[in-house]
């Protein structure tokens, strides 16, 4: 069976980028000049790191319908990382905070680049 193993995220400023992610993540990026190149370390345990590279065309425009996959981040407290995420940008929400019931809360936000990212936090009694 196929797994996701790697993900990357695309970015016209990688460096503002990185910023957003380590401010809300506290992922780690180390840089590959040669090949214009970041690797992601999102943390030990369970999950998987990425990779984030320089632009090539155009990025999303508001309201533009998602032409990519969407990886959800797994976080302790949806309310706070919204907070985070949202900082100074309200615009930048997508979806609000929803229950799956049984599961948790789900929300979606577009980062600095405008890619479209979920948040999650496990909660078996969200209804």
């Amino acid at each position: 069976m196929g797994r996701v193993i790697h993900f990357e995220i695309h970015a016209a400023e990688p460096e503002r980028a990185a910023a957003f992610y380590e401010r809300v993540f506290g992922w780690r990026f180390q840089p590959l000049p040669a090949l214009d190149y970041w690797l992601v370390h999102t943390g030990e345990g369970e999950g998987i790191s990425g990779g984030m590279i320089r632009r090539r065309g155009p990025g999303p425009r508001p309201g533009q319908a998602v032409n990519a996959f969407v990886c959800s981040i797994a976080v302790a407290d949806l309310d706070a990382t919204l907070a985070i995420a949202l900082d100074g940008r309200p615009e930048a929400l997508a979806v609000a905070k929803t229950a799956i019931p049984g599961v948790g809360w789900q929300a979606y936000v577009h980062d600095v680049e405008g890619n479209i990212i979920g948040l999650h936090q496990a909660d078996a009694n969200a209804a």
